[in-house]
């Protein structure tokens, strides 16, 4: 049996469904809406990037916005059934050379405090914690950790 060729490419519109069916299956991620989906691919500011990392259909995307040399990660997701398999970091690692490439000086993200194997994975890519947002998470109340990695 041929391995299942994996690929990570820009999402767009026609991707929102598949987005939103993978997000509503991650208690932990940040959920939008159909709306919010849509504004992000406008193209009008801020200017977000969402990359998807299709295996047999989509496994996992990351999304995040532009704010001139600064990025923010806003969101990143891997299916259940595919975790622990670098996914996540393959798709971080996709964004990260996209904001240097790009010019960014530092990529910036939140994270429940609960959320230990996401913290971990960001650690592993050099991202050092930089602050906290009190009661930032709602359902359940949760505080945030920000994280910074910086490119200069």
């Amino acid at each position: 049996m041929p391995a299942l060729q994996m690929r990570i490419r820009r999402a767009t519109a026609a991707d929102i469904p598949d987005l939103m069916t993978l997000e509503r299956h991650a208690p932990a991620a940040a959920h939008w809406s159909t709306e919010q989906y849509e504004i992000a691919f406008s193209g009008k500011p801020p200017y977000r990037v969402l990359l998807i990392l299709e295996e047999a259909g989509l496994q996992a995307f990351i999304a995040g916005r532009t704010l001139d040399k600064e990025w923010e990660i806003e969101n990143i997701i891997v299916a259940e059934p595919v975790r622990r398999r670098g996914l996540g970091a393959r798709l971080l690692g996709e964004f990260l050379d996209l904001a240097r490439a790009r010019g960014a000086d530092a990529v910036f993200l939140e994270v429940r405090e609960s959320n230990l194997a996401a913290r971990r994975l960001y650690e592993k890519w050099a991202f050092v914690e930089s602050g906290r947002r009190k009661l930032y998470y709602r359902e359940p109340e949760e505080d945030a950790i920000v994280y910074q990695l910086g490119f200069t």
